[in-house]
């Protein structure tokens, strides 16, 4: 029988690197271990937030590799990876991913149609490379790099109607459009994982699994607590959700520098360089913004929850 993907918190994990721009797997460890101590009990790993347009093959798969050998033994682990246009390329690196012991393999919805082909198109096509892989649950990522593929209601059904796919991170940022998704998956085992924190409480409400997005590389303790209580404590809920929600907007500072800057605050021995973003931009106005969403983190935590 096959797996089922939990509901809850995937925080998107971000690659640390050394100085002279190898992976640094001493970090990698000490974040595993942090998620774990926040009450983190799954990741969807080798993503955006991993930096994988900007990491080799070998560097992608050598990290996963990494996280499953070294995750704590009761973490779920989803990850993707694949950033190549081309089917057989997509499938070969997709099966030595999954043969890692992963739970679940995401794809991303951008690398099966561009953005002037059909909903069909790019359905078609999902589903094949869903037959031609090993039997494993499966996911779709919204990624918005290259271009933003959103699911479409019709597409979500389809994938709901495979059996196999079990998981995707929705980036439509639209409660109305979430609702429609729902809908079109309705006693399916197709979850539903937000990734825009601004609506993630309508959207529990309303019948989202949980959340995966790159503000719980921040502070992820407040997604948790907040997925679990938003049924019995509605107040405390609306109080995170404010919180989280006004947060969130240092999503468009300077990411994922500035999640590595907040990790170094955490106590994590980790330096802020990335391949995707120049530490350049993160001057010190932006260092002070980063500085003082973590002392209003906790002193919410002292205070509220």
């Amino acid at each position: 029988m096959m797996k089922q993907i939990p509901g809850g918190v995937f925080p998107t994990m971000i690659t640390p690197y050394t100085k002279d721009d190898k992976i640094d797997y001493d970090a990698v460890l000490q974040l595993l271990s942090w998620y774990y101590g926040k009450g983190v009990r799954a990741i969807f790993a080798i993503c955006q937030s991993s930096e994988i347009f900007y990491l080799t093959f070998e560097e992608r798969l050598s990290l996963l590799k990494f996280i499953m050998q070294n995750k704590p033994a009761d973490m779920t682990v989803v990850a993707s990876g694949h950033v190549s246009e081309d089917f057989e390329t997509m499938r070969k690196e997709a099966v030595a991913f999954i043969e890692t012991g992963i739970d679940g393999y995401v794809f991303i919805a951008n690398r099966f149609a561009k953005a002037e082909e059909s909903d069909d198109v790019l359905t078609e096509r999902m589903l094949a490379a869903a037959d031609a892989l090993p039997e494993i649950p499966l996911g779709v990522y919204e990624c918005p790099y290259p271009y933003k593929r959103v699911l479409s209601p019709a597409v979500m059904k389809a994938l709901s109607e495979n059996g196999k796919f079990q998981f995707l991170k929705d980036t439509c940022c639209d409660l109305s459009l979430i609702k429609k998704k729902l809908d079109a998956v309705n006693g399916g085992n197709l979850k539903i994982f937000n990734a825009n924190s601004a609506t993630l409480l309508p959207s529990l409400q309303m019948g989202c699994a949980g959340f995966s997005g790159v503000m719980a590389n921040f502070h992820p303790e407040l997604y948790v607590k907040l997925c679990e209580i938003y049924r019995t404590d509605p107040e405390k809920a609306a109080l995170l959700q404010a919180m989280i929600g006004t947060l969130s907007m240092a999503e468009c500072q300077c990411y994922p520098v500035n999640a590595k800057y907040y990790l170094s605050l955490e106590g994590l021995d980790i330096n802020i360089d990335s391949r995707s973003r120049s530490k350049a931009d993160f001057g010190p106005s932006r260092r002070a913004e980063i500085e003082e969403m973590r002392e209003l983190t906790l002193a919410f935590e002292a205070s509220i929850l």
